[in-house]
């Protein structure tokens, strides 16, 4: 490609008023082509048609989940330079704060989305507070072990509603959630944008075949997602293959119990985790075995185990 070309690629899709403000609005927030349609009050077509053009350009990327597409800032070194030079230019102005307004409205949507997700499924979270450990208690030593070998890059395999990003999140240099399940993705955007977390990078994923390179992250969180994997073997050494070298692992799930009715109610694949498996599993992956933490709830205990990549 001759040197002028990609510049030129550049410059070209950012030369309309449009895409500009797309470029703006997904930066911290992920939008679906709808929201984007809404914020803009222009029509999906439209809005497709500029989407791809920043897409072309390597400046966002667009992500199927389920029934929706969203369209996320890319996270290259040159789509990082671009908007570098964007606010040298703007400066103090605010290019899109016509559109702020309607952005609220797209959040408020979401919120009362999460709002009503939530009441539908009270009655299983209250089954689950009565079965397991205290959530303080779990959630305090995650954080406690991550941080002491400092959280810096992270990701969360099977992020769910986002929890964990919510609490390692500010501790980390960058972070990335990935979850197989759209609607979960959903309401962990709604609530990781509601805390004021933002630059999170969101995905859908399958946990034995993870969308990132060798040695991305430093710190892989696996937070109670094991019992639902067929093959959790493979899920760890999936989750070492992207961990850098001097990087750890910290798995959270549960210690072997016998209530059925998590296999038949919830789906879950297996019943809890013997702390020695589980560490066997852990070694098999290529990982050393570091600290170990127990915290008993009224009818299931769980386990937190660290590896560390050598």
């Amino acid at each position: 490609m001759p040197a002028m070309d990609r510049p030129l690629a550049l410059f070209a899709a950012l030369a309309d008023p449009s895409r500009l403000r797309i470029l703006l609005l997904v930066r911290h927030v992920d939008l679906a082509m709808g929201e984007l349609a809404e914020v803009l009050r222009q029509s999906q077509p439209r809005v497709s048609r500029h989407v791809r053009i920043l897409a072309e350009a390597g400046l966002v990327s667009r992500q199927k989940e389920g029934a929706y597409a969203f369209v996320v800032r890319s996270r290259t070194a040159e789509a990082e330079a671009v908007l570098a030079m964007i606010d040298a230019i703007i400066g103090d102005r605010d290019p899109i704060a016509p559109e702020r307004a309607h952005l609220a409205d797209v959040r408020a949507a979401r919120q009362r989305a999460l709002d009503r997700w939530f009441a539908d499924h009270a009655a299983e979270w209250d089954l689950m507070r009565n079965l397991e450990a205290p959530a303080e208690a779990v959630e305090g030593a995650l954080v406690e072990l991550a941080c002491a070998r400092g959280v810096k890059r992270l990701l969360d395999i099977g992020t769910g509603t986002g929890r964990i990003l919510e609490l390692l999140g500010p501790h980390a240099v960058a972070a990335a959630g990935v979850d197989r399940s759209p609607e979960m993705l959903r309401i962990a955007r709604t609530r990781l944008d509601a805390a004021g977390l933002q630059g999170l990078e969101i995905r859908q994923a399958d946990m034995a075949d993870l969308p990132f390179a060798e040695a991305a992250f430093d710190t892989v969180v696996i937070h109670q997602v094991l019992h639902f994997s067929e093959d959790p073997a493979a899920a760890l050494r999936e989750a070492a293959r992207v961990l850098a070298p001097g990087g750890q692992l910290l798995v959270v799930d549960y210690a072997p119990h016998a209530e059925e009715e998590l296999r038949t109610r919830y789906r879950h694949v297996r019943l809890g985790f013997a702390p020695e498996v589980m560490a066997q599993q852990i070694e098999a992956a290529g990982l050393a075995i570091g600290e170990s933490r127990r915290v008993a709830g009224p009818r299931l205990a769980v386990h937190l185990w660290q590896g560390v990549k050598p």
